[in-house]
């Protein structure tokens, strides 16, 4: 089963860590957990209109959680680390940057 663009980027991870690296040409991306490295590729390709020159992902495992005496755990995600070619940036993002 082939995902679309848009199905394989799930949301853009905004944090103090990922608006640094906006400034060395990185984007963070919440991605579907069994995409591969070519699928999320195209997929930020296709979605941003931009040339990617590396991916690089992480399995986020899930963590113990507790509420009370409840217990539970948190759910485990992929992150992919998109860096551009120079000269591209994602418009989608600027208001986020430093």
């Amino acid at each position: 089963m082939t995902a679309l663009s848009h199905d394989i980027i799930i949301r853009p991870i905004i944090t103090e860590k990922s608006s640094r690296m906006m400034s060395l040409n990185k984007y963070s991306f919440e991605v579907l957990r069994n995409a591969n490295k070519i699928e999320i590729r195209h997929a930020v390709e296709e979605v941003f209109k931009v040339k990617v020159s590396n991916v690089r992902t992480i399995n986020v495992h899930s963590k113990p959680k507790r509420m009370g005496r409840f217990t539970g755990r948190s759910r485990a995600w992929k992150k992919a680390i998109v860096t551009l070619l120079p000269g591209q940036r994602i418009e989608f993002f600027d208001g986020a940057g430093i």
